[in-house]
């Protein structure tokens, strides 16, 4: 989710600076982008917090 983001999110701003020509809305390729590319963060965030506290509960 988060490479697919990442991917998405530089295909919309070179598609909006008109580097790329997209078949896509360069706009919505660009938000929807940064929402995939943010939940991805938050996801992976979330794991090692989860991981974290199952490691010091073990202890």
């Amino acid at each position: 989710m988060t490479i697919g983001g990442a991917i998405a999110l530089v295909m919309g701003v070179l598609g909006i600076f008109g580097s790329v020509a997209l078949m896509l809305s360069p706009w919505a390729l660009t938000i929807l982008g940064f929402v995939f590319f943010v939940a991805g963060i938050s996801m992976l965030k979330y794991r090692k917090d989860t991981d974290e506290v199952q490691a010091e509960s073990q202890n």
